[in-house]
């Protein structure tokens, strides 16, 4: 009796694991669904906090944000409906210490806070510097003020003192520890001052011109959260219904960007390295599947021959397979489960909240990568074994594996490309990645046929050693074989040699945007006649290449003959960057730190100004366009002749728009000065003394933190490095030993014909070698090409990548390929000649 489908494909998957033939498959899979489900687990529970702790962030359910008193509507809206409202207001100002303990000065972020400030979240305080904090109820009592500990050590002050601000003197009362709304932004730098809004009137600071920020923080009671969905369609239809100016809704994506742009960044790293190593795991288990099915020819000969249908053989290797897919993503998604705590310890200052428990979509996603691998790549090759003809048991040249059918596999390729572009989060790295190895693939596969052909015609017209001719004549005899291994031995080191550059150049250029020596201080509001004894000073202080660039105050009143105004714009953004006055600059040369984009920066040309792409973008700038500037009531006109990619993160002096002059005497100027503060205490109080008008701004601990958080993001990135590189092993090992067989019949006939083990081994390693070097130069040569790609467009870095990397990647091959091969082939030169004949034969 015939055994039943089922009861062949389970004795097939035991009898084949046990021998040996599955663990291939199974190892590539299990490490393409671990390293994407790492990243898949970690991601979504990072996502799920975020959604949770996004009320605390800001202070509440939903934010209204205005650079004038909130409009009494929002607030009789939300007492409508039942809400909890708070309200803050934020401005840059000037703390004072009293005479008799000094009298210095030092720029500050006030904030006053109403009665039930905050409505999410605690803010932090402690009795005085380093001693244990706890958790505030509400906010500071009338009278009194928290403070940051920074404005105490500026100040020399202590708690209990009197602060000056503005008109009133109010007491310190506790120093600041943690403020989960505090926010970005230049002025998120400057140490805070917190006061009840009682006491702001008596300061006297709020003025006509005053820049004021006024939120309106709303929050729903338990079990009424639906109320602040209700509430926010309100305010966005009353907003648009009385086109008011100046106010804007706030959510965590754009009030509280540094958080979102730092976690993007760093899940977008991770979803590289996962992404290479799905991408080398589908080519092993092609390879590994191809090996597979051609050492099981004879098997289904048989199976052939003693009546079984080709119907049933098919379905016994598919329910193989689909075993075998299950079991092995099952593996991986319990590893990757395991793998991605580490990241959370990893990243622990990123993620300072407890996370919440993952969702099933990563174990879904993972089970669906499995499967997708092994039936897109796997089952092709498998599935031809049901058109094994029963007469090869009497003639071994029949029924060998043809290229699988096309159709099938550009279905299959597909819908794995589909899954790795989802799982990337971002679209346009994902296409880069999949896309750039897959030109890769066909450009390897051509340069390998190629060079198969080109070392034919060589060696055969020149005088070279017996080895290196039988080398090559093994190499030219089966070039199907030799294309085969360029190809798959390039994808494994594109991979490798990628991360390599990712590691050492991509990051590089990202730590260069914030290297150690970075600009700690800003100064503004340098006069013309401060500005040589200034420099002097920073001279004398042993300060050198800092930033000192002219700053202009302009407003942009019209665009090519047309006046501008907020209302010809829909986007807010744009909207408010017409709405202000802009900070304008001119130098003959363009800064070292920004990247010429478009048109021509020409020295010293007249009526021309360069503009920073991103706010050409917004406004729809264009190079030609004429735009015209107010000036303290005078109109300046340039014409766009450049466009310059600026890096806002790069802690250096940027500008929106820039004039190519050396001088502008005819505007009023002020200056701008950045620079790494010398290590001599006291230096910044007594620069204040010196020049009492100038504003110091102190971005040591934000900078402090950026390099932090790289660090982290590094250290992650490494950790699953050590996942692609596995993969990468998987590949070349697959690679080498799918040549084992048609080695062993080759080996078999020339020991017969009487070469030596050591003439053997020499045509061996020439070929390993050779082989490798092909793979290793090709894949330098694309990783370098899909680097510039990921550089340029996913990660928006600048990026040269060195000289040296073909001749390293061609080593590298080299020595990879010949590793591999001599672990894989070890055994074929070891046996006895009769063994070997014998094994060939079989």
């Amino acid at each position: 009796m015939l055994p039943s489908v089922v009861s062949l494909a389970l004795r097939q998957t035991w009898r084949d694991f046990r021998a040996g033939e599955l663990r291939l498959l199974v190892v590539a899979v299990m490490l393409a669904v671990a390293a994407l489900t790492a990243v898949s687990f970690f991601a979504d529970r990072l996502r799920s906090g975020l959604q949770r702790d996004a009320a605390q962030l800001l202070g509440g359910d939903a934010i209204v944000a205005s650079d004038h008193p909130t409009p009494q509507a929002f607030v009789e809206r939300a007492h409508a409906q039942g809400l909890r409202v708070a309200r803050t207001v934020t401005f840059p100002s000037m703390a004072r210490a009293p005479q008799a303990r000094g009298g210095a000065t030092r720029l500050v972020a006030v904030k006053a806070v109403s009665e039930g400030y905050p409505l999410r979240g605690r803010v932090r305080t402690a009795p005085a510097p380093g001693q244990a904090d706890a958790a505030a109820q509400g906010g500071p009592a009338q009278g009194s003020v928290w403070v940051d500990a920074a404005l105490l050590e500026a100040l020399q002050l202590s708690v209990g003192d009197m602060l000056l601000l503005g008109e009133a003197a109010l007491r310190i009362d506790r120093v600041i520890t943690l403020e989960p709304d505090r926010g970005a932004g230049f002025m998120a730098f400057a140490p805070r001052v917190m006061l009840h809004e009682a006491d702001l009137a008596a300061t006297a600071l709020i003025q006509p011109a005053s820049r004021v920020t006024y939120r309106l923080a709303v929050a729903a009671p338990p079990g009424r959260e639906s109320e602040v969905a209700r509430y926010l369609a309100w305010a966005h239809s009353y907003l648009e219904t009385q086109g008011l100016r100046g106010v804007r809704l706030e959510s965590l994506d754009n009030g509280r960007p540094e958080m979102r742009q730092t976690l993007d960044r760093a899940e977008r790293f991770l979803n590289l390295v996962a992404l290479l190593a799905a991408l080398l795991a589908a080519v092993a288990v092609g390879i590994a599947a191809r090996d597979f099915a051609s050492g099981h020819l004879d098997d289904c000969a048989m199976l052939r021959v003693l009546g079984l249908p080709q119907r049933a053989i098919a379905w016994s290797y598919a329910l193989e397979f689909g075993v075998v897919g299950a079991v092995a993503s099952v593996l991986g998604v319990m590893v990757g489960y395991a793998v991605h705590h580490v990241f959370v310890v990893l990243l622990s200052d990123l993620i300072e909240a407890t996370l919440p428990a993952a969702s099933l979509w990563p174990v879904i996603f993972g089970l669906g990568v499995g499967l997708t691998l092994l039936c897109a790549f796997g089952l092709p090759p498998v599935l031809q074994l049901a058109q094994v003809p029963a007469l090869r048991v009497i003639r071994r040249e029949m029924g060998e594996l043809r290229p699988a059918s096309l159709s099938v596999l550009v279905a299959g390729a597909l819908g794995f490309a589909a899954l790795l572009v989802a799982a990337s989060s971002d679209v346009r790295l994902g296409l880069i990645a999949v896309g750039g190895f897959a030109a890769a693939m066909a450009s390897f596969a051509l340069a390998g046929w190629l060079a198969v052909q080109l070392l034919r015609r060589i060696v055969v017209s020149m005088q070279v050693p017996r080895w290196l001719r039988l080398a090559t004549r093994q190499v030219a005899a089966r070039p199907g074989f030799a294309v085969l291994q360029v190809c798959a031995l390039a994808v494994g080191l594109l991979a490798l040699v990628l991360l390599v550059l990712l590691r050492t150049d991509l990051i590089a250029s990202w730590r260069q945007a914030t290297p150690p020596d970075a600009p700690n201080r800003f100064v503004i509001n340098i006069q013309p006649e401060q500005a040589e004894s200034f420099r002097e000073r920073l001279t004398q202080a042993g300060v050198q290449g800092f930033d000192w660039y002219p700053m202009i105050r302009g407003r942009l009143i019209s665009i090519n003959g047309r006046p501008v105004s907020p209302e010809d714009y829909a986007e807010e953004r744009a909207r408010r960057l017409v709405d202000r006055e802009f900070n304008l600059s001119h130098a003959a040369d363009m800064p070292r730190h920004n990247v010429l984009a478009a048109g021509q920066w020409v020295p010293e040309a007249a009526d021309e100004i360069s503009v920073e792409e991103g706010l050409a973008r917004t406004l729809g700038l264009r190079l030609g366009d004429v735009l015209v500037f107010d000036v303290a009531g005078m109109p300046v006109q340039a014409r766009i002749t450049s466009l310059r990619r600026v890096d806002w993160a790069s802690m250096r002096v940027n500008f929106f728009a820039m004039f190519p002059r050396s001088r502008m005497d005819e505007l009023p100027t002020t200056y701008i000065a950045a620079f790494r503060a010398p290590p001599q205490p006291g230096f910044d109080h007594a620069l204040i003394q010196e020049f009492p008008n100038i504003t110091n701004v102190d971005v040591s601990a934000s900078i402090a933190q950026v390099q932090r958080v790289l660090d982290q993001v590094i250290r992650a990135v490494e950790f699953l490095f050590g996942f692609t590189l596995a993969a990468g092993v998987v590949v070349l090992f697959a690679a080498v030993v799918a040549t084992r067989q048609a080695r062993e019949r080759e080996f078999a006939v020339m020991r017969a014909m009487g070469a030596g083990r050591r003439l053997l081994s020499q045509v061996q390693r020439a070929e390993l070698i050779g082989v490798g070097a092909l793979a290793g130069a090709l894949a330098a040569g694309a990783a370098i090409a899909v680097g510039w790609a990921l550089a340029r467009y996913a990660f928006e870095f600048h990026w040269a990548p060195s000289p040296w990397v073909p001749l390293a990647g061609m080593g590298a091959g080299a020595g990879l390929a010949l590793a591999a091969g001599w672990w894989g082939l070890r055994e074929v030169l070891r046996r006895p000649v009769v063994e070997t004949l014998r094994r060939a034969a079989q």
